[in-house]
This record gives C-alpha cells, structure tokens and sequence, in this order.
C-alpha cells in the first residue's frame, strides 16, 4: 500500500462492460480524484425476473426501493441481471471440495478480459487495484449469486434455521466454506497475481437482523468451541435464555435501565457477563472464528503472494462489531486495513427490525421507550429518536439517511481505537440524494485520516463524483498524523 491518503471507490465489472473502462477510469481520476479502485472477478448480462436477479440488490425486500444512479443496459435504473466468472477457474484447486466455483460460459469467453484489462489501465494511471469478494458465500464473486448448503448454514441457539436473512453467509467455522474460500484465494492470486489486495466483505456474522445476533450454534460451530475450549452447553443454554428473555421477558423497567447507563456498549457486556456469561463467552468465540478466518486468508495469500497483496476486509462498525464478531483488535496482526461501513440505510433497517421484532414478541412494551433504547444501545443518529417504529425505515433514493456526523465519527474512534495502528477506513455509501451524500462524505472524509472508501460507483452521478473530489482534495498528508 502507498503511504499517500487512500480515496478508493468500488467498482464492479458491469459499467466497465457498459460504459467502458476509459470512461469509468477518466469519471473516477477526473472528477473523484481516486487514488485506488475495487472490482470483481464477474461479468454480467441482462436476463428477467424468472431467470435473473435484481439490481440493485433488494436487502431482503428491504432495499427494493434503491434505484441506480447511474443506468445500465436499456437506460434501465432497476433491472434483472446474471452473472459468469471472468475468468476460467483452475478445476484443480477445488478437487474434493463440498463447493466448486461458477462454471464459465459464452459470457465469460466474450466480456471476461474485461476484468484483466481494467486492472491494466488502472494501475497504468498510477491506481491500487482490489478485488472485493465474499467471506463466507461461495463461489463469493458476488452477494446475490451463491450461497451455502443447509448443512453449513449458521443456527439458533435452539438448534434451528434463520427464518430471514439479508447477508446469506455460512457459518465461519464451517470446514467446507474455508477450503473453498482458500482455494479461491489461490485462483484469483495465479490468475490476476498483480492485484495490489483482497478486500473481502462480511468476514464476520452479519447482525441485520436480531435473530443473526444469536449465530452460530451449527454442529460446525460446536466442533470450533470443543477446539477453543469454550463450553458449548452453557453458550447454548445461556444464549437461549436471553434469547427468550428478549422474545417473551422484555420489561419496559429493562429499558428504562437502558436509558439509564450512561456508557452503553461497557455495560452491556459486563451486563451479560453478569447474567448470561455463556452468551458472552458466545461472542468471544464468533471473534476467535472470525480471527481465525482471516488469518486462514492472510496464511494462504503468503503462500502465492510473499505477502504483497493486501488483506483488506470491510465490516460492521461498534457496536455491531460486538455480536458480528468483528474484533478490531484481534484482526490486527493479520489485515493491512479494515474499512468500516457507515451505511446509514442499513442503520435504520437494522433498527427497524430489531424494533418491530421485539414489540411483537413482547406485549405491553412501550414503543417509544423500545425505540429510545434501540437509538441509544446502536448510536446511529445525531437526532432525538421518534416515538414510533414506523417513522424509521429504509430510506428511497430521494430521502436522506438517518445519521449524523457525531454518530459516524463516534464509530470509526471506536474502531481505530481498537485497531491500532491498523488503518481503519471509513467506507461511505453513494446511495441517497446528492445533498445527503455530499454530508456523508464530508463527514468521512473529515473523520478518517487513514483514508476513504465509497460504496459503489453505480450509486455516483456525476455530481456525486466531484464531491468525492473535492471533500478529499483539502485532506493533506498532515491528517495521517492525527489520533
């Protein structure tokens, strides 16, 4: 990594097909003034609804109210799509394995070198060149297209399935999905070894929703915690009972307590310790499997790489990092960087369905104290929290996000503080009107001095664009020193 401040934008291999790679570089350099650039090793086509999937992606129905900012095929804001690896996978590497990659295809023969060729003209114009992949959803070149087998899908304390879920990971502790990950490692790195790093997304257990903050008591899972010493019984027994506290057992004298603790994530995890130490002890080995997974990646990039590509991994930010599994300290020793999200539409998704979970379950609970609880235990806003449910949801493309400045520096402090002297980033999401945007950045770019990543080119028109440039153009290699 070069010692200059990071602005990176992901871009993925669609509008390198279909507005062309100069044209996407000449946006990115001109206006952006990019210093690096993310894509994935795919390329895409139109299809329809019976035979394709929709972008932008619908965050489990959630989201269906994103649109593109910028167009692709037909001038189309919202369309179905399929996708066929890039590149022709080494059959090899994947001998045995539960999970093999996508097949290529006439896809993949046509419109392929179009990933190789971008990484080309890319670092020809002086940029650093990632990948983004998946963690944990094989064949992980892309978040709509995979999945795991039920058997590696992450459980219940009760022994159960997730009902619903946006990120459709497989449980971190799952043999089958680490093989194949390292087998995909070692396939992009023969295959494009002059990348400069892997930024891959949800090496954790994604918490939006509050069932996935109860993840992961698979038979995987149980073998992981007999290996770390943990006490499997107690995390299950214990984590059930909190489990049914919060879906039964909810008092409106619990969330007046909430309200009452000034220092909010502290408390809850001595609070847990007190009354729940197997769920505690359940988070302790997410973040030991999570730790594990990344050392796994870094372990095997070295054996290509010598240790020249990056381990570069984006995740959820404190305090969602406390149930994800994403301990910032843990990580250091084996990522360059970690950027974290600050996404404000997938806040407040997140809020809302905790929220509407938990007053369903819990008759008599007071809906506005149930919200004032939620705004202050995730710390996602600036703003007085409303007394309803229903006045929080996810944003559409014209609305702001429900955020603040003080809310998104509060979490980056946290995780640079946690992972220092990593670079932690602040990783920005285009998606929202122009004004909305232009706060965000300026707020990411003012809190991060180790640099800024922005969450993806189809979301930047052109007026999104220059405003990438010039909130990171006054950003002068002084901020590097800041704490």
């Amino acid at each position: 990594m070069s010692q200059q401040r990071q602005i990176g934008v992901t871009v993925l291999p669609e509008y390198l097909q279909y507005e062309g790679i100069e044209t996407v570089l000449d946006n990115l350099t001109q206006r952006a003034g990019v210093t690096a650039v993310s894509t994935s090793p795919y390329v895409m086509q139109l299809a329809d609804e019976q035979t394709g999937v929709r972008e932008p992606p619908a965050d489990a129905g959630a989201g269906k109210v994103r649109l593109l900012d910028r167009p692709l095929w037909e001038g189309k804001r919202e369309l179905w799509v399929k996708t066929a690896p890039s590149f022709v996978p080494d059959k090899t590497l994947y001998a045995g394995l539960r999970y093999q990659p996508a097949e290529p295809d006439e896809l993949t023969r046509r419109e392929g070198h179009v990933v190789a060729d971008f990484i080309q003209a890319a670092q020809a114009r002086g940029l650093e060149v990632y990948f983004q992949v998946q963690a944990a959803i094989p064949p992980g070149y892309r978040v709509q297209f995979g999945g795991p087998r039920e058997e590696d899908i992450p459980r219940l304390p009760d022994g159960s399935l997730p009902r619903k879920r946006v990120a459709n990971n497989g449980s971190l502790a799952s043999p089958h999905i680490i093989e194949y990950q390292h087998a995909l490692i070692r396939d992009l790195l023969n295959r494009y070894p002059e990348i400069d790093g892997l930024r891959f997304d949800w090496p954790e257990y994604p918490p939006y929703f509050l069932d996935s903050a109860f993840f992961d008591f698979s038979a995987h899972a149980k073998q992981a915690a007999c290996r770390l010493g943990f006490q499997f019984d107690q995390m299950q027994t214990d984590s059930l009972a909190l489990y049914q506290k919060l879906h039964g057992g909810l008092t409106n004298d619990d969330l007046e307590a909430i309200l009452f603790e000034a220092n909010q994530s502290t408390n809850f995890t001595a609070w847990l310790n007190q009354h729940y130490p197997g769920a505690a002890a359940m988070l302790l080995m997410k973040a030991q499997l999570s730790k594990e997974l990344l050392a796994g990646f870094r372990a095997t990039m070295n054996e290509v790489s010598n240790t020249e590509v990056e381990l570069a991994p984006s995740a959820f930010p404190p305090p969602w990092s406390l149930i994800s599994g994403m301990n910032y300290s843990l990580v250091t020793k084996y990522c360059n960087s970690v950027s974290v999200k600050l996404y404000g539409m997938h806040w407040s998704m997140i809020l809302r369905s905790y929220g509407d979970q938990l007053l369903a379950a819990n008759p008599g609970l007071s809906e506005s104290l149930l919200v004032r609880a939620l705004f202050k235990l995730l710390d996602i806003a600036d703003s007085e929290p409303p007394a309803q449910l229903k006045d929080i949801y996810y944003p559409g493309p014209d609305e702001p996000h429900l955020t603040g400045p003080h809310a998104q520096e509060r979490k980056i402090s946290a995780a640079r503080k946690l992972a220092k002297p990593m670079p932690i980033y602040a990783l920005a999401h285009g998606y929202g009107p122009t004004e909305d945007f232009h706060a965000r950045m300026q707020v990411a770019a003012e809190i991060s001095p180790d640099g800024v990543w922005i969450n993806r080119y189809c979301y930047l028109n052109n007026d999104k664009l220059d405003i990438i440039g010039q909130c990171t153009a006054g950003c002068t290699t002084q901020s590097l020193q800041k704490s």
